[in-house]
């Protein structure tokens, strides 16, 4: 096997156990809090296409772990050209930041938490700040 499909592989189960992780952490939060961010990484109730399986469990959960994934591989080959896909930094950075501007799309669902619960936004950013930690250390560790 040819070393792209192969670092593409290890960018695959990356984002699967990154995926993994960043629920667990979630959940975590939810337990200890009763913080409901966790709910969003498999909301897809305010997307039109998507919107017609939201009913299914499975389907937030696919859908939570193609997220992870398709990110984890499309921001590993945008950071190439840069030369930082094997640092740790930009991961951390880019889903942070990410996640924090992103979870105002929270507002486009009636599906809890609301979009301005500061405790809700500030759980879903630790937590994929968590989730960048993750990433980047398997690839610091797997590529």
């Amino acid at each position: 096997m040819g070393s792209f499909m192969v670092t593409f592989l290890q960018l695959i189960l990356i984002g699967a156990v990154s995926a993994i992780i960043l629920g667990g952490v979630m959940k975590i939060i939810r337990k200890l809090t009763d913080n409901k961010a966790d709910i969003l990484l498999y909301n897809m109730d305010y997307m039109p296409v998507l919107k017609r399986w939201s009913d299914k469990w499975i389907t937030g959960v696919i859908f939570h772990f193609a997220t992870c994934i398709c990110s984890v591989v499309v921001l590993y080959y945008l950071l190439i050209p840069f030369g930082l896909e094997l640092v740790l930094w930009p991961y951390i950075l880019v889903f942070t930041a990410g996640g924090a501007i992103l979870y105002f799309l929270s507002a486009l669902t009636k599906t809890p938490p609301a979009y301005n619960d500061f405790a809700a936004w500030f759980s879903w950013t630790f937590g994929h700040c968590i989730f960048g930690i993750s990433v980047g250390y398997f690839i610091s560790i797997w590529i």
